[in-house]
């Protein structure tokens, strides 16, 4: 497993490169904890299920109480 992430610092979306991070905290809930466990899961069943034609998926778009957290992406 590798992490990889950026800081929010208002650059242009090509300007970005991320970079392969030591450590991520997660400051969540135990609401919001249960939901990206559900997410992680769909998208482990999804990774077995198509294989390499699984590309990502993020938070956001599979659960709109996400919309205005930071990005979070599952990458195969």
């Amino acid at each position: 497993m590798k992490i990889h992430g950026y800081a929010d610092e208002g650059l242009e979306i090509e300007e970005i490169v991320p970079a392969e991070l030591a450590e991520i905290t997660l400051v969540a809930t135990p609401e919001e904890l249960r939901r990206i466990a559900k997410f992680l899961e769909n998208c482990a069943n999804g990774i077995e299920t198509r294989g390499a034609s699984w590309e990502h998926e993020h938070l956001s778009d599979k659960d709109r109480f996400f919309m205005g957290s930071p990005h979070f992406v599952v990458f195969n």
